[in-house]
């Protein structure tokens, strides 16, 4: 009787562990699928979004524009004609010198975000020149009329855990990007499309650019648009991205 009840409990243990494994194991997917991770750092770990929810259709489509004022005018035609939301990051350098095409941009309710003030890399500045920088681009947009610029995209995508660190401290969230096709280099229309259309899946955010630097993303975006909404995506701006519940981010190691 004795080695029955022995029997018995060492059973009812293994039985145990199998169960508190099978919840442990449940309740991680559960909220890897809602989503219950922060979008941005915490204190141990800062972090830059570079990609929202995987389980959504919705994708982000961003430009960057730091010089130059005729191709970005081709690119807001084109968004125009498919009736797609963008979201603009600037520098306040230009944005200084181009307000007309900040009220055209924000007219046509797209979105708009920071490039800081001038385009230079932060990882070549100390951390009090990427302050005064972004203080800079704060007055900047403000004296134009923006006051609730909160998206910061660091120049040339360039930053360390002092840099996110700092940005969130002054009330920025800092933005990556998971799709870039290098639209800049002009490597053909062909290239960009195939580049955005192959890799693009739920919750990324594409990287292209609407500087006077690039020749071929207005045609490029002729295809993509489309071609995107074809295979059952929908175009958010940033802030929509970073809304949905279930956002994940990108470690900066």
């Amino acid at each position: 009787m004795e080695h029955f009840y022995v029997w018995r409990f060492d059973k009812w243990k293994r039985w145990l562990i199998v169960i508190l494994v099978a919840l442990f194991t449940a309740t991680f997917f559960w909220l890897e699928r809602d989503g219950a991770f922060s979008v941005f750092s915490s204190e141990e770990e800062p972090v830059a979004l570079s990609k929202g929810n995987a389980n959504e259709a919705n994708i982000a489509l961003t430009f960057n524009i730091s010089w130059g004022e005729e191709k970005v005018f081709d690119i807001l035609k084109q968004l125009e004609q498919d009736h797609v939301q963008a979201t603009f990051f600037v520098s306040g350098e230009w944005a200084e010198r181009h307000p007309e095409i900040i009220e055209k941009i924000t007219k046509a309710d797209h979105e708009l975000g920071m490039l800081g003030y001038r385009y230079k890399s932060y990882l070549e500045q100390d951390i009090e020149q990427v302050r005064k920088d972004l203080l800079h681009a704060q007055e900047a947009f403000k004296k134009l009329g923006l006051k609730d610029i909160n998206l910061l995209r660091p120049p040339s995508g360039h930053f360390n855990k002092e840099i996110i660190k700092l940005a969130e401290d002054m009330g920025f969230k800092v933005i990556h990007w998971n799709i870039n096709p290098n639209d800049w280099k002009n490597p053909g229309t062909n290239n960009i499309v195939d580049t955005v259309m192959k890799k693009t899946s739920n919750g990324d955010i594409i990287l292209l650019h609407a500087s006077d630097s690039v020749k071929q993303t207005a045609n490029a975006l002729k295809t993509i648009l489309p071609g995107l909404k074809n295979k059952g995506f929908h175009f958010v701006s940033m802030s929509e991205l970073i809304n949905q519940a279930h956002a994940k981010s990108e470690l900066i190691k």
